[in-house]
């Protein structure tokens, strides 16, 4: 019903929001550390850093995926 649109409304709303502030945050990083290092030949970009961590998140998933099909406790604390 109408409260549940609007309790799923505010969570997507809130995950979004913190989805959104973390890639942010990922892709202007690499920005910052050229700023306080100096290091003008940094070359590592944004969107290398946005797949590096995708890639590895992933990653974490499959892993904690094939854990669970197996009965072990996960690593990850959610």
């Amino acid at each position: 019903g109408a409260p549940t649109a609007s309790y799923l409304n505010y969570i997507l709303t809130r995950i979004t929001l913190a989805g959104a502030l973390f890639l942010g945050s990922i892709a202007v990083f690499p920005s910052l550390a050229r700023g306080v290092t100096g290091v003008s030949t940094l070359l590592v970009g944004g969107t290398s850093v946005l797949i590096v961590v995708s890639v590895v998140l992933e990653t974490v998933k499959a892993l904690e995926a094939q854990l669970v099909m197996r009965n072990y406790e996960g690593f990850l604390k959610e």
